[in-house]
């Protein structure tokens, strides 16, 4: 529909204008807006597109059918509206906007082009009368804890979710809860397409209760999912690493063998971890996160899946002009076959990365088209940043290194390779073998303008080494013909 930015703008302050009437209502607004272009060269360390999925039967389509556009500009606004009736009660829409110039919404060819507008923020959220029990209903943003050293948690970090939560402390500055329940798939919506009903959906319950003690903080965590087996993990995405949807992130290599996909109508899937940090040592302070998950255990032996994730940092808060840290973490990763499943951490949608690192998508400002996409899970590696640097007023930087080596025996990718062909589950520059590693540096600037108006610059630089007999020698040797690097530019708004 043309011009529905316009209606959606108007309709919305419509609203905050008769809502600014009524003596027990408050509108609120915030949001943020961002213009930025981008030069990014050897995407997926070939230049070429990744394999991705088509169907949910599933078929898919393979790498290197498709040549990078190096230079893109980009434009998002996003505008949340809270509609507040008191201190206990409040509702939050929030609309967001985000294309290229020269396709779509944000247009430099052909400014009557359709414009696209979603909703990614819809919440009702008040307290239970007399105490200070909050509860929030509709779509929100949910984040699995995760220690402050690291940007989103590798089950579920950084994404919106339609969910029920409950936030209530337990005990006064010391003991919190939060519990929810989630829907993150629901394929057929009302109606399955046959009389006979299927197992479509793919259901989140969870659970935190943060601690907090003087120098010492941990939150641990619990989540258990009940996933369907005729959800359209094949087709709905699950994260922004490269090309990846749930499909990769909760299912073994072995569900694509023969007898293909689950057994069972639903399965179970389950984890249990906790974030850490203690800052009894201020300056000096330490942050870890232990995480295991499994998942499809009552399935058939090829399509279970479990495994380990860890990661530790610490980082040393004493000077004005710099912070230091190094970080490191490590993941349990395939072994030599997938008749026996999967070893590697399932996921549901991951969001995990350290200092900003160009190799994973994380904290990244100008975010779109930023990074390389890895996947941590089935890896171990180090790195270091220099964070805050600032020797001139207004004037910031960030420079890190970030080091990836894989832990997934080469047969395991081999043999699913070679039984699928290029194929979206592996994917050569995201998932490593053991014999494989990579490294990036990023250095990202960003300069105040005014308070709320900032120039932001991110580079950065990756280096990857590729086996041949694992990926083939067409997009093995073309990763050798250039070491991948981006820079983006950009201003950004907050307002």
């Amino acid at each position: 529909m043309k011009r529905i930015l316009t209606i959606a703008l108007v309709a919305v302050f419509a609203l905050g204008a008769f809502a600014s009437a009524q003596a027990a209502t408050e509108v609120k607004m915030t949001g943020d807006a961002r213009i930025y272009g981008v030069f990014f060269a050897q995407h997926n360390y070939t230049g070429w597109n990744n394999a991705s999925w088509t169907s949910n039967t599933p078929t898919w389509s393979g790498a290197g059918k498709k040549t990078e556009d190096r230079f893109e500009i980009w434009e998002r606004f996003r505008l949340r509206t809270d509609f507040v009736a008191s201190e206990a009660v409040k509702f939050r829409l929030g609309i967001k906007v985000e294309d290229t110039w020269g396709h779509g919404t944000l247009t430099a060819a052909n400014p009557d082009a359709a414009t696209s507008i979603a909703v990614y923020q819809a919440f009702l959220q008040f307290k239970w009368p007399g105490c200070n029990i909050e509860i929030t209903a509709g779509l929100q943003d949910i984040d699995l804890p995760i220690s402050k050293m690291f940007y989103g948690n590798p089950v579920f970090g950084g994404d919106r979710i339609a969910a029920l939560t409950i936030n209530a402390p337990l005990i006064d500055n010391t003991l919190g809860l939060l519990a929810g329940f989630g829907r993150l798939i629901d394929t057929n919506r009302t109606y399955d397409t046959t009389s006979t009903q299927v197992a479509d959906e793919l259901d989140a319950y969870f659970l935190a209760l943060p601690i907090t003690l003087e120098g010492f903080k941990a939150t641990p965590w619990a989540v258990l999912a009940v996933a369907g087996k005729n959800a359209g993990y094949f087709t709905t995405g699950a994260s922004t690493f490269n090309s990846q949807s749930y499909a990769e992130n909760l299912v073994s290599g072995g569900t694509f063998m023969t007898p293909a996909l689950w057994k069972n109508d639903q399965n179970v899937y389950w984890w249990a971890g906790s974030s850490i940090e203690v800052t009894a040592l201020d300056p000096v302070k330490f942050y870890a996160d232990v995480i295991y998950g499994a998942g499809a255990q009552a399935d058939r032996k090829k399509s279970k899946r479990e495994g380990w994730f860890l990661d530790f940092g610490v980082e040393y808060t004493g000077w004005d002009v710099l912070t230091p840290k190094i970080f490191g973490w490590w993941s349990t990763g395939e072994d030599h076959g997938n008749r026996n499943g999967s070893e590697r951490m399932p996921q549901l949608r991951p969001n995990w990365g350290p200092g900003n690192s160009f190799l994973f998508d994380d904290s990244q400002e100008l975010a779109k088209n930023s990074n390389m996409g890895m996947n941590p899970v089935g890896a171990y590696g180090i790195g270091a940043s220099l964070d805050n640097m600032s020797f001139i007023e207004k004037l910031t930087h960030r420079l890190t290194y970030t080091y990836i080596h894989g832990n997934n025996n080469p047969s395991a990718i081999r043999v699913l390779n070679t039984t699928m062909g290029s194929n979206p589950y592996f994917v050569m520059g995201r998932d490593l073998t053991s014999n494989e590693f990579a490294m990036g540096v990023n250095f990202d600037t960003k300069y105040m303008i005014y308070e709320n108006l900032a120039a932001v610059l991110e580079t950065g630089w990756a280096h990857g080494q590729y086996q041949t007999s694992v990926w083939g020698h067409r997009l093995a040797e073309k990763s050798r013909s250039g070491d991948a690097w981006k820079v983006a530019f950009g201003l950004t708004y907050k307002f």
